[in-house]
């Protein structure tokens, strides 16, 4: 008799021994004490300070948020019914729509429910309708990204990551067919920053179509907190800016903004969209008002900003191996996906402080790491104390230091 349940066990025990196996740990944010939480270990709760988080910009316990999402679920009730194709649009999502579209400078805006379906279905949609399309697609973007060009069942040219000249090599090659070059703004794990400007003309120059994912910028760059591309005064540029609401803006669902027959066209033609049930209205009404907040408020990114350029001074001047960054991620490199996990579990269970480990396939074998998000609430005290207890950390683990540099105020 087939043995099914040995295949499931085979493949957990081979990521086991890859050191890949991935354990989530069990933890209750603490709305308006962020970034501390507690952490629901197998001796019991404990409190913890969570470095590790998404929201980036404390944004989850914001009380005018906070108070949209309560508010909406009183007066419309929790859920949304269905699909937009069967329930219709409830007027939340169409006011937060119209929100995204001013927020880029678009004509439009189409809401989903995560930037991951955002990602792979607004790709893969977009390519199919591009009659003979190929996608130039830079090599470290995200999964999401990934699967939407696959996807689509196009042609596709792998671009060495930000790197100009391989892209308007692999432009010239492509003769006149269309072409949708997909990039990110800010590359998660790295860090990094596309040439943003650079990439449209090239674009424009060979006749292709731009896609660029801010997920990992929205809320946090520009005046309005419209990303890196608005920062750069490069909005206008781009054909379809894709972001989320699940980051900085501290609710849930992703979007994309473009032309009112981009959107619509993704609107009638993508599976993702079109059989997925719609997000509630009162996780639309809460990420209209984050939206809403950051437009008008810079006190949070300016805040936030401050805190990880002192934690990245302060663990630097420790000796610890900081990747360097012009972002809100700081990277502490480790290198070894056992010595990472065992890092991360040291700093949980002796510091009480929550780093997730970041390993393969996140990142490629031999440059895993601890991704620390510095925000707004982390202060002078918890940027010291993490410092200290790092350096315990790669102390006991017999983890390499580098020279230490001094730490500015």
């Amino acid at each position: 008799m087939m043995d099914y349940q040995n295949f499931f066990t085979s493949a957990l025990d081979r990521l086991q021994a890859e050191r890949r196996y991935r354990v989530f740990a069990d933890i209750e944010r603490l709305a308006g004490r962020y970034p501390q939480a507690i952490w629901h270990s197998p001796e019991g709760p404990r409190p913890i300070t969570v470095w590790c988080s998404n929201d980036y910009l404390a944004m989850g316990q914001n009380r005018d948020v906070t108070r949209a999402m309560v508010e909406t679920a009183w007066r419309l009730g929790t859920g949304s019914g269905g699909t937009r194709n069967i329930s219709g649009n409830s007027h939340p999502i169409v006011e937060l729509e119209a929100e995204l579209a001013d927020l880029h400078g678009k004509e439009a805006a189409l809401v989903f429910t995560s930037g991951y379906v955002s990602n792979q279905t607004g790709i893969s949609t977009l390519a199919r309708l591009i009659p003979n399309c190929l996608i130039l697609s830079d090599a470290l973007n995200h999964n999401s990204m990934i699967e939407g060009v696959r996807q689509s069942g196009c042609d596709k040219a792998i671009f060495r990551h930000n790197d100009l000249a391989h892209l308007e090599e692999l432009l010239q090659a492509a003769g006149s067919r269309p072409k949708l070059i997909v990039f990110e703004s800010v590359y998660s794990m790295d860090g990094d920053v596309a040439p943003i400007h650079a990439i449209c003309d090239l674009a424009e120059r060979y006749g292709a179509m731009t896609y660029i994912d801010e997920v990992h910028a929205v809320g946090m760059y520009g005046p309005r907190g419209g990303g890196i591309a608005e920062r750069q005064g490069a909005m206008h540029r781009i054909d379809v800016i894709e972001g989320t609401m699940a980051k900085a803006f501290g609710v849930m669902g992703g979007y994309l903004t473009g032309t009112k027959a981009v959107m619509d066209a993704i609107r009638s033609f993508a599976p993702g969209f079109i059989f997925s049930t719609a997000l509630p209205p009162a996780v639309a009404a809460a990420a209209m008002a984050s939206i809403r907040h950051l437009k008008s408020s810079s006190t949070e990114r300016q805040q936030q900003q401050r805190q990880a350029a002192r934690t990245k001074a302060v663990l630097s001047g420790a000796g610890l191996p900081v990747l360097d960054t012009p972002t809100h991620i700081v990277p502490v490199m480790v290198g070894d996906a056992e010595a990472c996990k065992a890092a991360s579990d040291r700093l949980l269970e002796k510091h009480g402080i929550y780093i997730q480990p970041i390993n393969y396939p996140t990142v490629p074998r031999g440059t895993e790491r601890l991704r620390i998000t510095p925000g707004p609430f982390h202060s002078n005290a918890h940027i010291d104390a993490l410092a200290a207890a790092l350096v315990e950390v790669w102390t006991a683990l017999k983890l390499p230091l580098e020279p230490k540099v001094q730490a500015a105020e």
